[in-house]
């Protein structure tokens, strides 16, 4: 991938890119830092993970991603601490 900087990287663009790096994890989940640094390998990668987080609540209010803590799906406007995305699951 292309080391795009947390500056320059749109917000629709930036939800575009999570979610392509999220299908490709297949079924599991990754964290913040795990996908900041697939986004970024090279790059300023922590500069991510804010902007990555803030995508995150707006596509799992959308229904298009889960947000999960402490391996349980979160409310997407009122979690803290460590946590993980997935795609939803369509058992």
């Amino acid at each position: 991938m292309s080391t795009p900087d947390s500056h320059t990287l749109a917000p629709a663009s930036l939800q575009d890119t999570l979610l392509s790096v999220l299908s490709k994890a297949g079924p599991g989940t990754l964290s913040a830092p795990e996908i900041a640094h697939a986004i970024a390998p090279e790059g300023d990668w922590h500069g991510l993970l804010m902007p990555i987080r803030r995508a995150a609540v707006e596509l799992a209010m959308a229904g298009r991603l889960v947000i999960y803590r402490k391996g349980k799906p979160a409310d997407p406007t009122d979690f803290r601490g460590v946590y993980r995305l997935g795609l939803p699951r369509h058992d």
